[in-house]
Parts: C-alpha cells; structure tokens; sequence
C-alpha cells in the first residue's frame, strides 16, 4: 500500500518564503507518509501579468526546497511550480520529487484560457506517468480536470494526481468531475485545492481522494487548512479490475 497525505492549504500570493516555512510546518504534523501532495503553484500562488521573471528566479530555490523535503520525510513530494525552462519558456510545472532527489515532471497542458494563462505559459504536450512504491500516477494540473480524452486510461497507471487552485464558485464542478474520472478509468484520484483567498478569488479546498468506485476515502474539511491521509490498496484495485473488466471494453482512440 502507498500512503498518501493530501496537503491542503493556504498561499500567501508571492510571498515565497513564508509559503515554504508555512508548508513545512504542516508536513511535520503528519510524519510517515510514502507521499506528499501539495496544490498548483504551492509556493507562490498563481503567478500572472509579467511573471516570468519571478518565475526564474523562484523556481530553482522552490524546487530545492522540495529536495530537501522528500530526503528528510523519506517520501515523494509533488506539486507544481511556475518555472522559465532552459527554451526561456513560462511553464506550469508539476513536479514529482524522491528521497534520493531524483524528479519527474509534467508541464500543464490545458492552459486556462479564461483566466489569461495562455498569455503568460506555454503548454506541455507530454502526457507523464510515473511509478512510486508500487503505484503507478498520471500528473495533472488544474483545468486538466475537464478534459476526459487526455486523462484517459490506457493500462498504463493507477491513480490520478490533479493539483489545483480551484475557485470556490466552482466546487461542484471539481467534486463531480473527480469521481468521474475515478469511476471511468478505474483509478484512484487524488485531487489537492488550496483554502483562502487571494487577489483572484476565494477558495474551499475540497481536496479527496477518491477510489475506483467513486467512493472518497480521504479528504479535508472544506475551508480549512489541513492533512488527510489515506493509503492506495493495490491489491483491492487489481482485484476489482480483474471482477469488473470495464477497461477491457474501452473504445479503440481515435475512433
């Protein structure tokens, strides 16, 4: 089993530091989990207008921090960070980081146009599945949520990840579309929102995780900053694959 602790919280908007400190402190309230995962742009908040240059000068002291976090808890971190790539590129980058400090990391694909993200980052076109301790994870950021074709399962992973900054006007929506994805690709999910406001909007959380049968087996008080932990039995997940073959009956892509 891998145990996962959701790591739902507050951002201060740009304020690097103090996000760091704040999160750390709320890792050591919840030792001994395989994984920790954390919400879009944990350590800055959802940088626009003119972010580029911040985003450069941030990043390598964010992923850094993420280093030394998954060495000291003996655990893989994820979240996502706005990170300028070595084409000079504005990404919205998830990163999965081990003990060892050794990462993977998969760059946003669906840019949240409505909001002007399209202004500001590039889009990844890599679809990343990565293994830990027996399990295999597809990373997805934020809006990915709302396009099923992308997430889609192809055999190839066991849960998904989507960390969020998912406006509270919209938490029907984040609820729903979680455990449609759990339930028509089998999977677990596992969905991280921040709590708070910011100079966008107000946000509830909401974070789960959530089986294969639509059913949560985690989650975190809505509104409030806090830790739920839940553990990812494969052993049940491959059983009920193999009683209720849905993938089996998947339609061939493209039709």
């Amino acid at each position: 089993m891998l145990k996962i602790a959701i790591v739902q919280h507050v951002i201060r908007w740009n304020e690097l530091e103090c996000n760091l400190q704040h999160i750390t402190s709320l890792l050591d309230r919840q030792p001994g989990a395989g994984l920790y995962v954390l919400a879009e742009t944990f350590a800055t908040g959802f940088l626009a207008e003119g972010s580029a240059e911040k985003a450069g000068l941030q990043a390598p002291q964010i992923v850094c921090w993420m280093k030394q976090q998954a060495r000291r808890l003996d655990a893989a971190i994820a979240g996502s960070v706005a990170m300028v790539d070595e084409d000079g590129l504005l990404r919205n980058r998830l990163f999965f980081v081990r003990p060892d400090g050794s990462y993977e990391y998969y760059d946003k694909h669906h840019l949240f146009s409505y909001a002007g993200e399209t202004k500001e980052y590039v889009a990844g076109e890599r679809r990343v599945v990565t293994e830990w301790r027996g399990v295999r994870l597809l990373l997805q950021v934020c809006y990915d949520l709302r396009f099923p074709v992308f997430s889609r399962n192809l055999g190839d992973y066991d849960a998904i990840i989507y960390v969020a900054n998912w406006p509270a006007r919209r938490c029907e929506v984040w609820q729903t579309l979680l455990k449609a994805r759990a339930l028509e690709n089998q999977c677990f999910v596992v969905g991280v929102n921040i709590v708070g406001s910011d100079k966008f909007c107000e946000y509830l959380g909401d974070s789960v995780v959530i089986d294969a049968y639509g059913q949560t087996i985690a989650s975190c008080v809505s509104g409030k900053e806090g830790i739920a932990v839940a553990e990812l039995d494969m052993d049940a997940l491959l059983r009920f694959r193999k009683k209720f073959p849905v993938l089996d009956d998947a339609d061939e892509w493209p039709l």
